[in-house]
């Protein structure tokens, strides 16, 4: 397989990207291909500090001119900056590009991303919005988060198709044989939360095959009560950047107290606490999909560091080998009723 990587995404890049690609390349199986996408020059400049040559079979440099900056308006951006990383990466991406790839990535601009990606693959036949998916680790488990950030004001049958899009996601990539899906809200009463919320509920009542089992609190989220959570981007993405900095603290907290009452016991949990850290470590967890898009576009976090490229693009691979979007498409399409029978559902429900 193809896979393309922005090397002028991240506040690391270009030498963070590059890093791991190159750690990235002793993964690869045979006949996979990492195709580079930035300045030809920059990319052979640090390859080459890194002993690994241009014409390098496992290798493929895509020149790009431009780059789109973290501060950008997205949209602007992504229309006059044609020749930028992100834009000439999501071209590659799409169905129609004659060397085309099979999974695009970047750790730039979300939102030039997410316009990037709309503009050039589409979306996928029935879908309405795209929306990242997060894999999180909860307690003894694993969460997916949709959406952390790619729509900030969705619509409710937006978020219906998210719940859909990642119950496919969690039984195919999390082996998860019926995911319990949830809405994030400020209270699991019913009588609770906003008309949007209220509707996307009633949506995935009416839905088969869906195991929806009601509203998710905050303070519920990392206990592992649903495999996986719905609501919109803004929402999403706080809870995201919320939770990197409290695991963050929580660990310097631990670390300060130990080191006050017996420095010596830092050496002899540092063991666990690195194991702990590192199952709640973001960059081994590298990367997440735009589902919904027509192909596979991961987004990984701005501050990406050379490891945490490495497992995204391990992620890639495994996104790609699980037939996520064709599961997808099917799956939209055998419950398109819903859909077609919104406005009476979520009348029904008001009534109710």
């Amino acid at each position: 397989m193809r896979i393309a990587v922005d090397i002028m995404g991240g506040d690391h890049a270009p030498d963070a990207i590059i890093k791991g690609c190159v750690m990235a390349l002793d993964e690869l199986p045979q006949g996979d291909t990492l195709v580079l996408v930035g300045p030809r020059a920059d990319i052979e400049e640090l390859l080459d500090e890194r002993g690994v040559r241009p014409d390098d079979p496992r290798i493929e440099i895509v020149d790009a001119s431009q780059v789109i900056e973290m501060g950008e308006s997205a949209a602007k951006a992504v229309r006059q900056k044609t020749d930028s990383s992100i834009v000439k990466m999501a071209q590659y991406g799409s169905h129609g590009h004659p060397h085309r790839c099979d999974v695009v990535l970047s750790a730039g601009n979300t939102g030039a991303c997410v316009a990037a990606a709309m503009l050039h693959m589409r979306r996928l036949p029935g879908v309405l919005r795209p929306g990242i998916a997060v894999t999180l680790p909860v307690f003894r488990s694993n969460l997916i988060l949709i959406d952390a950030g790619a729509n900030p004001e969705p619509k409710a049958e937006h978020l219906w198709q998210y719940g859909l899009m990642a119950d496919v996601m969690a039984r195919r990539l999390l082996g998860i044989e019926s995911p319990r899906i949830a809405v994030m809200n400020i209270g699991s009463e019913e009588a609770k939360g906003t008309g949007i919320i209220k509707q996307t509920r009633d949506l995935l009542k009416a839905t088969p095959g869906i195991n929806y089992i009601g509203y998710i609190e905050g303070r519920d989220f990392f206990e592992g009560a649903a495999d996986v959570v719905v609501t919109d981007g803004l929402v999403g993405n706080t809870v995201l950047k919320a939770a990197e900095g409290m695991a963050r603290s929580l660990f310097k907290a631990i670390a300060a107290e130990m080191m006050e009452h017996d420095p010596g016991l830092v050496s002899k949990f540092e063991p666990i606490v690195k194991s702990i850290y590192a199952k709640n470590d973001y960059h081994e967890h590298g990367g997440a999909p735009l589902l919904g898009v027509n192909g596979a576009f991961f987004i990984a976090h701005g501050s990406s560091e050379p490891r945490t490229i490495r497992a995204a693009i391990r992620n890639c691979r495994r996104f790609h080998h699980g037939h996520v979007n064709d599961e997808i498409v099917r799956r939209l399409a055998e419950v398109e009723s819903v859909l077609e029978n919104a406005e009476s559902i979520l009348s029904e429900g008001a009534r109710a």
